[in-house]
């Protein structure tokens, strides 16, 4: 829930014995009042038992964000899917100093960080702790936008949560870190005009007025979809 960009994707997944089913209820670049209000409530609906929620990066941006309201705001989700029986993997923020813009929202994003650590204590949730994996910190991790993960920074996210997890496969994924500025989506090489004029200025357009650029998306994968099968 929310999405891996700056401070998360959110996926509920139901386990039988034959398939995994997955379903994806998050548009692009919602806030927290969504996750908890709608994506949670359709969670719990589906009776899923292992929900990933990501989110606050778009609230954090806020001029008036209250880091601590909002981690308050999160937890009565948290608590809810708890209750419900789901097992909940829960992500912090990404650190911004990779990108000059985001840097002036760092401290908030530390303390709704620290907020996440004491939500997941409290209620029995796992933590992935994307603040820490400082691989995140590479140009090649990032996509041309400078905000959201490239293929390769989408890799080495869902490696680091299956490990997490503890899904053995991905340990070995989970230790090798890429190498510095490996093939990938390269921010820097995007002359700074052209990525001010495609990207930086939209995006200060859209914060101004309130607005995310997944506004009226919907979502990626609605219903459960099978994923795999028994050999």
């Amino acid at each position: 829930m929310g999405r891996p960009s700056r401070c998360d994707p959110g996926r509920a997944r139901t386990a039988g014995p034959d398939i995994l089913r997955v379903r994806e209820p998050r548009g692009a670049g919602r806030r927290i009042s969504h996750v908890v209000d709608d994506q949670i409530p359709r969670a719990i609906a589906l009776h899923a038992d292992l929900v990933s929620v990501m989110v606050g990066g778009n609230d954090l941006m806020s001029p008036k964000a209250d880091p601590d309201a909002l981690a308050r705001q999160l937890e009565d989700g948290i608590r809810h899917l708890r209750e419900a029986g789901a097992s909940v993997l829960l992500a912090n923020c990404f650190d911004p100093q990779f990108a000059f813009f985001l840097k002036p929202f760092r401290g908030r994003a530390a303390v709704f960080n620290a907020d996440i650590w004491s939500i997941a204590r409290a209620n029995g949730a796992s933590v992935l702790d994307v603040w820490g994996i400082r691989e995140f910190q590479q140009t090649s991790m990032w996509a041309a936008d400078r905000v959201h993960l490239s293929t390769l920074g989408h890799r080495l996210l869902a490696a680091r949560a299956a490990h997490v997890l503890g899904i053995p496969y991905a340990e070995i994924a989970a230790r090798s870190a890429p190498a510095p500025d490996a093939q990938g989506s390269q921010p820097d090489t995007l002359p700074f005009r052209t990525w001010m004029r495609v990207y930086a200025i939209p995006w200060a357009g859209r914060r101004l007025r309130g607005v995310s650029a997944g506004d009226g998306l919907s979502p990626k994968l609605p219903v459960p979809a099978r994923v795999g099968a028994p050999q």
